[in-house]
């Protein structure tokens, strides 16, 4: 490095300026001559400006070329030398994957035409065109680029037979402090220096105030908790409380069963639901009375309802799962309000599992935002009211709502927003008041009733950081810089 500076300064010394380094130092990387130049640049003892430029090369196939022509030129030849013209079928076998490009470039160029299944010319031996192909290469081999129109640069780049690469030099005149010598400055006023008195002599580096310094190495919040957090915030805003929600293995009978979701269920199958082997059995609930409930309302029917008639299994109950929803949590909750019964407003925000084929909008593992409220005598229109107040504060106001099925909640609804990027109505959510077959076989009371609904948290997410493939939210292709660079979440404006 030393020894490049100071050739540096001798040849400024001897000519004034160097108007390019590649030029006056071809076999030095332009790594190592930027470094060698912005040291002495640092002491003031040159200026300098970057420039830069591009430079091509050729490839394998362009070599080849500018060795032995180009493929339409080669092919114009051995039309000639065919005497009745050349077989279209026979291009094939004598050129290879080469034939069909040199085939389209004669006839591009008007070097041949076609006479039924004939390749034919007018052009004779001694009046042959110019190979414009290989005359351009061997120029680009020589001087690095081409003197004709851009265009045909273009198309070299298109056909693969050359490469470009980006050439940086610099332009170096001499600076305020230059000199042939390398004076080493120092950075700090040492103790020693204070003692022996020698910073009155001293040299310093300049400080350079315009440096930002180390960014400090720290980590970083997920898009994901920086949407999960502004939620928390606006459920706290509306008298939430949070349920503990980190239990990721439940029972069939908490996940399904207390949910009135039948044991024959589509969404019970291998195909939608991951089955533990290990534990494969879970705890019998320790409230029997409950057990026995849920078992009645499934098989004979119960509290009105007249139950789905096939004979239920406690087998099939205790099998243990990954929670499909975050709703298994709800039933706990809801179960252990029936102790005392009362109004209650709970959420969650947690993993749930499904056995999904994973694309650019799915994937096995995702979190599902929940919220449950408990009163006596709402109805229908309580839900809605209380949706269109809960999406306003994610900034969302323009709603619709749609009749839909769960087998635990009657009447249910999809929950619809508009979305302006988009043109169309993009389902946001789904909700509904929970069946009375599912909190009275709890033991709470006919008239306190409960209102529960779910979105992904994903998806808002993916909206609010514009990522339109969740692989890129979430996996091993997730980009650090995407995480670290990312500002907190706001939902004070529409998400959709």
């Amino acid at each position: 490095m030393s020894d490049l500076q100071l050739t540096i300064l001798k040849v400024l010394n001897s000519k004034g300026a160097i108007a390019d380094t590649l030029a006056e130092f071809p076999d030095v990387s332009y790594q190592v001559v930027q470094a060698a130049v912005t040291s002495l640049a640092a002491k003031s003892m040159v200026v300098f400006k970057i420039s830069e430029k591009e430079s091509f090369g050729l490839t394998k196939e362009g070599e080849d070329i500018v060795t032995n022509g180009s493929h339409e030129y080669r092919l114009l030849n051995k039309v000639i030398e065919s005497l009745e013209g050349l077989k279209i079928s026979e291009v094939g076998s004598i050129f290879g994957k080469d034939g069909k490009v040199g085939q389209a470039r004669a006839f591009k160029n008007g070097w041949i035409s076609k006479s039924g299944d004939t390749l034919v010319t007018k052009t004779d031996a001694d009046h042959l065109p110019e190979d414009t192909t290989a005359v351009q290469l061997k120029e680009i081999k020589s001087t690095g680029t081409l003197s004709t129109n851009p265009k045909d640069l273009a198309e070299l780049k298109k056909r693969k037979l050359i490469t470009s690469t980006k050439v940086i030099s610099f332009k170096i005149e001499k600076g305020p402090e230059f000199a042939l010598e390398i004076v080493q400055l120092d950075t700090d006023i040492t103790s020693d220096m204070l003692q022996n008195g020698s910073w009155k002599t001293a040299k310093f580096k300049p400080y350079n105030f315009n440096s930002e310094g180390v960014y400090p190495e720290s980590g970083a919040l997920h898009p994901l908790n920086k949407v999960r957090e502004e939620f928390r915030q606006i459920f706290f805003s509306m008298g939430f409380t949070e349920m503990p929600a980190n239990q990721y293995v439940e029972s069939g009978f908490w996940n399904f069963d207390t949910l009135f979701v039948p044991q024959q269920h589509p969404a019970r199958d291998l195909q939608d639901t991951f089955y533990l082997k290990d534990p494969a059995v879970a705890k019998k609930p320790e409230d029997d009375a409950y057990w026995k409930n849920v078992q009645q309302v499934h098989q004979d029917g119960a509290y009105g309802s007249i139950g789905y008639r096939y004979p239920w299994k406690a087998e099939e109950s205790l099998k243990t799962v990954l929670r499909t929803h975050t709703t298994a949590i709800s039933a706990r909750m809801l179960h252990e309000l029936a102790k005392n019964p009362g109004p209650a407003r709970l959420f969650s925000i947690d993993r749930v599992f499904r056995n999904e084929a994973v694309d650019a909008t799915h994937l096995a593992e995702f979190h599902q935002i929940e919220g449950v409220m408990a009163d006596y005598n709402i109805t229908l229109g309580n839900l809605i009211g209380f949706m269109q107040s809960f999406f306003e504060n994610m900034g969302v106001t323009d709603l619709r709502f749609k009749p839909a099925y769960n087998p635990y909640t009657e009447p249910s609804m999809e929950i619809f927003a508009w979305h302006n990027g988009l043109g169309k109505w993009v389902e946001i959510g789904n909700s509904g008041m929970f069946r009375p077959e599912m909190l009275e076989a709890m033991g709470l009371p006919k008239d306190l009733r409960v209102l529960g609904w779910g979105l992904s948290l994903e998806r808002p997410t993916m909206i609010k950081y514009k990522v339109s493939n969740i692989r890129e939210l979430l996996g091993h292709k997730v980009s650090l810089d995407f995480i670290e660079a990312n500002p907190a979440a706001r939902l004070d404006e529409a998400l959709v």
